[in-house]
């Protein structure tokens, strides 16, 4: 287990490093910063003066050996439009991001268990059929359509729910239901693959034998073993979410990291870019180890070596 560890954690720093090392040379690709703090009369002098005093002037190499040497101390700079700390900037929007991504983790996973159970409950095709057309049907409909429909029919139209912002749980409850939604079909296709595959096991053979019902033998024996694939999946999509966040709180107006890197990529504010996409990264490596170590404890069987 332990040297388990010790390598997940190399190769978790190691993906950090590559992500940040990516986002750096490829926000210099959204244009000049200083361009955007100076009037439009601003002469070439007025635009190489800013530049030099950003620190745009010397060999991009350069910048980049500096910029890693302050980042392994824990500085990644200051925001160019706010002038102040571009991790504090960040961190300030880390606890609407994991509520949002949070609360679409428990809905996708709960709306799979309970679809899941009635479609192996039921004894009913066409109900079982229903539930997979309308998960795939979703699926196939990008975020940020399903949000903008979501807002046309619950905000416009019908006047229930809010449409943007935060504050109240009624906020909420959009955005939550666009992400946690998007990955329903998958869930639901493995969770019935693993039932079916548990179901032919000689174990479920032996608990019917034994008089129990379907429901008692469904829940009891075959549903802690079939979460196991899930339970990675999950983790995984957990993971994503957090990055898929910045679709949805910028079309929700979601105060979160993901809209905070959306506006500094137009503001061209490339520390708070930076900072961002290093804690969204920092989150999905750590919530990947946390699953490789769990899956571990639910399944003996696994060795990690």
């Amino acid at each position: 287990m332990t040297l388990f560890l010790i390598k997940r954690l190399l190769q978790s720093a190691l993906t950090v490093l590559g992500v940040i090392t990516a986002a750096f040379f490829l926000v210099r690709l959204a244009g000049d910063p200083a361009v955007l703090q100076l009037s439009a009369e601003a002469t070439a002098d007025d635009i190489a003066r800013v530049r030099q005093s950003l620190g745009l002037d010397r060999p991009l190499i350069v910048q980049y050996l500096d910029f890693i040497w302050n980042v392994l101390h824990g500085d990644f700079g200051v925001s160019l439009r706010q002038n102040v700390s571009a991790m504090d900037l960040v961190l300030e929007r880390v606890p609407a991001t994991l509520e949002l991504a949070l609360t679409s983790f428990v809905v996708g996973i709960s709306l799979a268990f309970v679809f899941g159970i009635t479609m192996r409950m039921t004894p009913s095709r066409l109900l079982r059929q229903v539930i997979m057309w309308v998960a795939l049907g979703r699926q196939a409909i990008p975020i940020f359509s399903f949000g903008l429909l979501m807002i046309l029919v619950f905000s416009v139209w019908l006047k229930w729910l809010p449409s943007l912002g935060r504050g109240t749980l009624a906020h909420l409850v959009l955005p939550a239901l666009t992400l946690g939604t998007y990955e329903l079909a998958l869930y639901l296709r493995l969770f019935n693959a693993s039932l079916a595959t548990e179901q032919r096991q000689d174990y479920v053979r032996t608990a019917y034998a034994k008089g129990q019902g379907k429901i008692q033998v469904l829940l009891q024996h075959m549903l802690p073993n079939a979460l196991l694939p899930l339970v990675t999946v999950a983790g995984i999509n957990l993971g994503l979410l957090l990055g898929g966040t910045v679709v949805t709180e910028t079309v929700f107006s979601w105060p979160g990291v993901g809209r905070l890197i959306v506006q500094s990529v137009s503001q061209r504010d490339f520390p708070v870019i930076i900072a961002g996409v290093f804690l969204i990264s920092l989150m999905f490596v750590v919530i990947n180890l946390i699953v490789d170590v769990l899956y571990g404890f639910l399944d003996p069987r696994v060795r990690m070596v």
